[in-house]
């Protein structure tokens, strides 16, 4: 597969993105298979960052593809203050999810647990959001890894949140994911603290 250019993500890329999300989100392998309801992992991964920040997000696209040849095959989604971007969460992205996902159905583990995602969204400590305020999410579908494209769209993202005033970012990595662990270390995050399934990795911009 050849890659291709990096670029601002669009209102078009959503249903891609959804796609991307849900092929990554099993600590870096396909969850399809795990998910009656593919678009759970998308609800909480991605979509807000493509409805509610998108001067922040980023795709890359396959060139190969004769029909559809901007269509995203990865992505970079970030938000400038994670705090306000929690708020405005509340506000405005999780209740209609809230009222469409109830807590008390019955459901396949993954899908419940993005449920509960939805509806107890964590947030990171105090301390990481001190030094690091900005956080972002990237996934790339597997025929696009390998070929330095998750480093050039880190690389945007943090140009981006950094030309925006942030100081820092942050992330968290799923424990399994040991691959993605290797990758944020050897381009400059550092772990700064643990989580119930993995760890926060963080970067200064300045």
């Amino acid at each position: 597969m050849a890659i291709g250019a990096i670029r601002p993500v669009r209102a078009d890329d959503l249903d891609a993105i959804y796609d991307i999300c849900v092929k990554t989100s099993d600590a870096g392998n396909d969850a399809t298979s795990l998910h009656n309801d593919p678009r759970l992992p998308g609800h909480v991964w991605a979509a807000p960052y493509v409805v509610h920040e998108p001067e922040h997000a980023f795709v890359i696209v396959d060139v190969e593809q004769v029909d559809d040849a901007d269509r995203p095959i990865g992505y970079v989604l970030g938000a400038l203050d994670s705090r306000e971007f929690e708020a405005r969460l509340e506000r405005e992205w999780w209740p209609t999810l809230r009222r469409q996902y109830p807590l008390d159905a019955e459901r396949r583990p993954a899908d419940q647990a993005a449920v509960r995602f939805i509806h107890h969204p964590p947030t990171a400590s105090d301390a990481v959001v001190g030094e690091y305020p900005s956080h972002l999410h990237v996934d790339l579908l597997p025929a696009a890894q390998g070929q330095g494209a998750g480093r050039r769209l880190i690389d945007t993202v943090l140009g981006s949140l950094a030309s925006a005033g942030s100081p820092g970012v942050h992330l968290g990595v799923d424990s399994r994911n040991r691959a993605a662990i290797g990758f944020y270390a050897a381009i400059g995050f550092e772990q700064v603290s643990r989580t119930a399934d993995g760890a926060v990795f963080a970067k200064r911009l300045r």
